[in-house]
């Protein structure tokens, strides 16, 4: 894959709307990997009179717009929060709905998820969802495993504290059986720690993007996110576009990232 350039950025994307400078948007210092909450999905159908399910069929557009442009503008990684182990607690019918999405959207989008190359990974426990999501899901990892152009990590039946409570259930049954001496737990340390979660391999985010105008982190990867650059949009996510997505970046490149350090552009405060 050829490198992106300004000049093809510009043939992506022109004409912009008036708030977004492509000249702007430095080529050189797109993130390597960006996590999303799609937030917004029942709003949007309520403000239409329509049915909440209706919103969650829209937000497959959203999706399809974000990884088109993730990987126009040659992003790496790209993690949608798709279905927390809290959402259970919704009305039943939404559920399903959602359930039956996952599955259908999945067989749908398949074959050209892999024509452009794009790996699918999962983090959550797959074992609660229905079957036939279930298989779904299973498919397009073993499908697309051997893609590398872009992964995208789907987090379905996913809550963050749960993952990291399993990662030092990990490490505790390891030391408890021996696995790990005396020497090895004192060097446990954060690589070896991260090595038990379930994005094991996968850089940190650089960006997380949450739409809908909510700030919250709502159970998601508290663990990765410790120094992910935060952008919230009040778009909706069924509304959520390229252009969109624009904006986030171009936000993002004002910031000075210091993993609390200091920089002569941004001094410590």
């Amino acid at each position: 894959m050829a490198p992106l350039t300004q000049k093809r950025l510009v043939e992506l994307f022109a004409p912009a709307p008036p708030d977004i400078d492509l000249l702007a948007l430095d080529v050189q210092r797109i993130p390597q990997h960006i996590a999303v909450i799609m937030d917004g999905n029942g709003r949007w159908a309520e403000l239409r009179g329509l049915p909440r399910a209706a919103g969650h069929k829209a937000g497959v557009k959203g999706v399809r717009a974000l990884l088109r442009t993730s990987k126009d503008l040659g992003i790496r990684y790209v993690t949608i929060y798709s279905f927390s182990t809290e959402n259970w607690s919704r009305p039943v019918d939404e559920v399903q709905t959602l359930m039956n999405l996952f599955a259908k959207t999945l067989a749908a989008e398949l074959d050209e998820l892999n024509e452009e190359n794009v790996c699918i990974r999962t983090i959550g426990d797959l074992g609660k969802l229905p079957k036939k999501t279930r298989e779904s899901f299973k498919q397009a990892v073993v499908q697309t495993a051997k893609n590398t152009r872009m992964t995208l990590v789907v987090a379905v039946n996913y809550g963050s504290r749960t993952e990291i409570i399993d990662a030092a259930r990990s490490l505790a049954h390891d030391a408890a059986s021996h696995a790990l001496d005396a020497a090895a737990i004192d060097g446990i340390d954060e690589a070896m720690f991260a090595d038990r979660l379930e994005t094991a391999g996968i850089p940190d985010p650089d960006l997380l993007i949450r739409t809908s105008g909510e700030y919250r982190i709502s159970n998601f990867l508290l663990y990765q996110m410790a120094y992910s650059e935060w952008y919230v949009t009040d778009t909706l996510w069924p509304d959520f576009d390229s252009y969109e997505l624009l904006r986030a970046l171009l936000n993002y490149q004002q910031r000075h990232r210091r993993f609390g350090g200091v920089n002569d552009r941004s001094p410590e405060v």
